[in-house]
């Protein structure tokens, strides 16, 4: 091995020792009986001897140095490599980061909302971000559901009893108009003077995370047009609990706390209202995902939804963080750079107007994956999809959000052709396999992870850098006491001496 070679693999790994260090909790984990600790970089940094060190990389101190590479690790991650972000500016997701580390701590839940085309449906890729969310941050449950199920989702079992009319901004119910009554998950059902049973229960799959089963806390929000009734029932413990009603006009919430943790539970509700979600979470506080698919949407639906009343809507959630990932269903039909102008306009009014809805929210878009078809008798990527993805790029950032690329996390041009020859993605040369999926999502929330990491790095060490250039200052203050102390002393002897 070369050493260059050998230099890079030792850095990646004290980056890897880094990262386990900065996400171990200081209790440490208990594996197979045995309690694990691994010291963090700040407790590697601050020793009895060497508490005045300012942070600096030199020879005299090693784990400086090491924490330095550390660092430069991860911004390089972050600007650099195949899963990078683009950022408005470097320290665009601190506030998201922020509250989601002190989310447990304050018993708060902070939520990402994912909405995307099909190809998230079924939890794909959401659910790999949720399994690496609630490990570090703590949470459970699957998050928001809606009333009824359109299509399949792995993470519940879900059934409804009962009569209701579905209103969307995407799909073929577009012919039934709301007038904008969507709500958060872009879609609705009605209930007109009837009542229905929604029936919930945790599925038993072992490839689903365990956090995801259990939960304590059941939210209703629904857009109220007269009065709203609602009956809690856990069906695991065989508790009910006391009905509640919402009367008035406008988006309600009706929330539910049981006793103890739940995996099965019934919601009884009747009235006359639009029904936009059922949120299922943890009570202990953490990061909630929710997966919002949006079959065929391109990612211009927001703007058909009423603003004050998705306003209203996310005013009942604690939002920290809306992925917004479109553009596959566009990729077919843009054969110009005007198209591509043209649709990048749409996802930047999109932005725009989820900044406006849920202003503290930082908004992420992760857009189209390598797409392929037929050209001169060899399957080829789409001509215009790399223009596509640097637009997107650009207009992201300029409207105020990040960007995710799944195309170059996959390899960029032609790369669909090994993801499908490696069974990752399926024959049509567009859409994951649950392989490919599960493998984007760990990418996506390894992304993710290396983030968090380099901000927890670069907060703690501004901090030791504060503190020690405080305690040097400190340290002037006390040698320049001493040198006054010493200089008044001697005026004082001179002055002594004038009298003999």
């Amino acid at each position: 091995m070369s050493s260059s070679k050998t230099l890079r693999f030792i850095a990646i790994v004290v980056a890897i020792l880094a990262v386990i260090g900065l996400l171990m909790p200081e209790e440490g984990i208990s594996l197979f009986g045995i309690q694990l600790r691994f010291p963090s970089p700040s407790a590697i940094m601050k020793s009895d001897e060497q508490e005045e060190v300012e942070i600096t990389a030199g020879e005299d101190h090693p784990e400086l140095k090491a924490l330095q590479d550390t660092l430069s690790y991860l911004r390089w991650q972050r600007d650099s490599s195949d899963v990078r972000f683009w950022l408005p500016n470097p320290h665009y997701l601190d506030d998201f980061w922020t509250a989601a580390s002190t989310a447990r701590e304050q018993k708060q839940t902070v939520r990402i909302l994912h909405y995307g085309d099909s190809q998230i449906e079924m939890d794909h890729i959401s659910s790999k971000v949720r399994a690496n969310m609630q490990h570090t941050f703590g949470g459970g449950g699957p998050g928001m559901l809606p009333v009824r199920q359109i299509t399949p989702i792995v993470t519940v079992k879900q059934s409804t009893r009962g009569q209701l009319v579905h209103l969307a901004s995407f799909g073929d119910s577009l012919a039934v108009k709301s007038r904008g009554n969507y709500g958060p998950m872009m879609q609705c059902f009605r209930l007109e003077d009837g009542d229905i049973n929604v029936s919930i229960k945790a599925a038993n799959s072992s490839k689903i995370d365990n956090a995801v089963k259990h939960f304590e806390r059941v939210k209703l929000i629904a857009n109220n047009r007269s009065v709203l009734k609602a009956e809690f029932t856990n069906v695991t413990h065989k508790k009910k609990a006391r009905s509640q009603s919402a009367r008035g006009r406008g988006v309600v919430a009706i929330d539910w706390e049981t006793d103890s943790s739940t995996k099965s539970f019934q919601v009884r509700i009747s009235g006359n209202a639009d029904l936009y979600a059922l949120l299922v979470d943890a009570d202990s506080g953490g990061v909630a995902v929710d997966n919002i698919p949006m079959r065929g949407c391109s990612g211009g639906q927001f703007t058909l939804v009423d603003e004050q009343l998705l306003t209203d809507a996310y005013s009942q959630m604690n939002i920290g963080l809306i992925i917004m990932q479109f553009g596959g269903n566009s990729v077919p039909y843009i054969k110009s750079t005007s198209q591509i102008s043209t649709y990048c306009k749409t996802i930047g009014k999109q932005i725009d107007y989820l900044h406006r809805c849920c202003p503290k929210a930082k908004i992420l878009f992760i857009g189209p994956s390598d797409m392929s078809h037929r050209s001169g008798g060899d399957v080829q990527t789409y001509a215009m999809l790399p223009s596509l993805i640097d637009s997107l790029i650009s207009t992201t950032t300029a409207h105020n959000a990040a960007y995710w690329s799944i195309y170059h996390a996959m390899g960029g041009h032609n790369s669909m052709k090994m993801w499908v020859k490696k069974g990752l993605a399926g024959k049509d040369y567009i859409h994951f396999s649950q392989k490919g999926a599960d493998l984007m999502g760990e990418r996506l929330a390894t992304a993710l992870a290396d983030n968090y990491a380099l901000y927890r790095l670069e907060k703690r060490m501004a901090a030791e850098k504060k503190q020690a250039a405080q305690l040097k200052k400190n340290s002037k203050k006390a040698d320049g006491g001493k040198k006054n102390k010493t200089a008044s002393g001697k005026r004082k002897s001179k002055k002594k001496g004038g009298h003999r």
